[in-house]
């Protein structure tokens, strides 16, 4: 049964993406994601400036004038969410957590690719699949998808992003726009995310709290591993814990940047506390421009 709760969430977030939506990403995301190609249309009788390779040499010869083929973009596209649901994405500093914003991009892009008549699916992944919604169209599916990202309660607590990209390459053969929701603490995920981008148009978008980043000075602080479970007492104000923290940071960003950057894909970096509105525009924009 939906809660009361869940519903007015869910449709808090319908209303607020729908509008992000139509004012900004529409046009952005159909010139950003291409359809397949061109398909033919129809043909009509040639006017002064066609291109004359697309003259369509039988019918011309049929009726004694020229025509031209009419050619339309294969516009429909498979677009696919895969979404962390481990233990660490619970977390947040601010006041959502990284389960919300994923659950909040997740409906920004369904109701784009919803006004761009294309289909949208979903995996929800642990350190095993939790659940898969194969790409449909309409507005009660991207409900439903907004309602799983944001309700699911997951089995596992740890982060197998390799199980999620495995099985999506066995579910989806047809190329699709790949959207990885994860903050990305995990390994052993690098070759097969290379494949997966070599295949399909594979972004992924990095969930990130400043506490995560930036540990404050506030003396000692028992820390608990949101996926394992375990505990450990952290004296916050040392200078070396803090070097040591901002050393795992700089190692960690770095890794990440240089996995994406030498696999070629595009990566979007969001923070809980900050509007995510501003990174998707400057994703879409350099993406445009690479066009």
């Amino acid at each position: 049964m939906l809660t009361k709760d869940l519903l007015k969430q869910v449709r808090q977030i319908e209303i607020k993406t729908r509008g992000v939506v139509n004012q900004v990403f529409s046009g952005e995301y159909h010139s950003v994601f291409k359809g397949r190609g061109m398909e033919f249309s129809e043909v009509r009788e040639y006017q002064f400036g066609d291109d004359i390779r697309n003259i369509d040499w039988n019918v011309t010869a049929r009726f004694g004038h020229p025509f031209i083929k009419i050619f339309e973009e294969e516009r429909e596209l498979t677009v696919m969410i895969l979404a962390d649901l481990s233990g660490s994405l619970l977390f947040g500093t601010k006041d959502k957590t990284k389960q919300r914003i994923a659950a909040e991009l997740s409906a920004v892009l369904s109701f784009s690719a919803l006004k761009n008549n294309d289909k949208v699916g979903l995996i929800l992944f642990t350190d095993k699949i939790e659940k898969f919604v194969p790409p449909r169209k309409g507005r009660k599916h991207v409900l439903r998808i907004i309602r799983e990202v944001l309700s699911f309660e997951p089995e596992g607590k740890t982060t197998s992003i390799r199980t999620a990209l495995e099985y999506m390459n066995n579910a989806i053969k047809k190329r699709s726009i790949v959207f990885v929701l994860s903050d990305f603490m995990d390994s052993g995920y690098e070759k097969i995310l290379r494949m997966i981008g070599k295949k399909h148009d594979l972004i992924g978008i990095m969930l990130k709290d400043e506490r995560e980043i930036n540990i404050p000075k506030l003396g000692l602080m028992k820390f608990s591993d949101a996926e394992t479970g375990e505990e450990r007492w952290i004296d916050t104000s040392d200078k070396k814990v803090q070097n040591f923290f901002r050393l795992q940071r700089d190692e960690e960003m770095l890794r990440l940047k240089n996995l994406f950057t030498r696999s070629r894909l595009d990566k979007i970096e969001i923070m809980t506390g900050e509007d995510y509105v501003k990174p998707l525009i400057n994703f879409f924009r350099m993406r445009g421009r690479r066009w």
